[in-house]
């Protein structure tokens, strides 16, 4: 795998192609140390992968990925930054890069990267994964009514109706202490702070809990 190295500091730039060196079956290629540079070594040293910090003095590593994908489409763009802001995750991968990965990552996790690129994969740090999927994540968890099982909306259907946790315990066949944990789980998913508003909730309900 032949790389191509962009960061524009000169002992960050050398520690990664020692790092690299190490790794079995990749080979540095070339180095650059801005965006023009790493465009020009792009086209004359055609590298299968290309490493390569965000942020630059001058034009960004963003405007190089865009201009060394039209003129070296071939290179696997694999993207370097400080910071996991997931707005220029999406700017990256739109451009057509095809991995991001923070610099404070552990060594084995760059050969990942690298690695995936070079076999047509996608891969993000982590820490970036996890950023990016929470707004998707939390936009699907279920809410009110719908947040509970079957069985907590028989037992809240069952306290609108007015029945004692030791009624509802015995008619179905569970402890009381189970009907107290499904209370108090029902209370924590609809947002009661109180015992009466989870009754009052059952009571005003009835109807989507049949």
């Amino acid at each position: 795998m032949r790389v191509l190295v962009v960061d524009d500091h000169t002992l960050v730039r050398a520690g990664l192609c020692r790092l690299l060196q190490s790794f079995a079956g990749l080979q540095v290629v070339a180095e650059a140390s801005s965006a023009d540079e790493a465009v020009e070594m792009a086209v004359l040293r055609q590298p299968e992968l290309v490493l390569m910090d965000l942020s630059m003095p001058g034009r960004s590593g963003l405007e190089a990925l865009s201009e060394i994908r039209q003129k070296a489409p071939e290179a696997r763009v694999v993207m370097m930054s400080m910071h996991d802001d997931t707005s220029h995750v999406r700017d990256a991968l739109d451009r057509g890069a095809v991995g991001f990965i923070v610099k404070d990552a552990a060594p084995q996790e760059l050969e990942v990267a690298l690695r995936a690129a070079y076999s047509g994969q996608v891969f993000l740090s982590p820490q970036i994964s996890a950023r990016m999927l929470a707004p998707m994540l939390s936009r699907e968890r279920p809410t009110g009514i719908a947040a509970l099982s079957p069985r907590q909306r028989q037992i809240l259907r069952q306290l609108g109706n007015g029945q004692s946790t030791k009624e509802i315990a015995a008619e179905l066949g569970i402890s009381i202490k189970t009907v107290e944990t499904h209370r108090a789980r029902m209370m924590e998913a609809l947002g009661c702070r109180r015992a009466n508003d989870l009754l009052l909730f059952a009571a005003r309900n009835q109807l989507d809990l049949s």
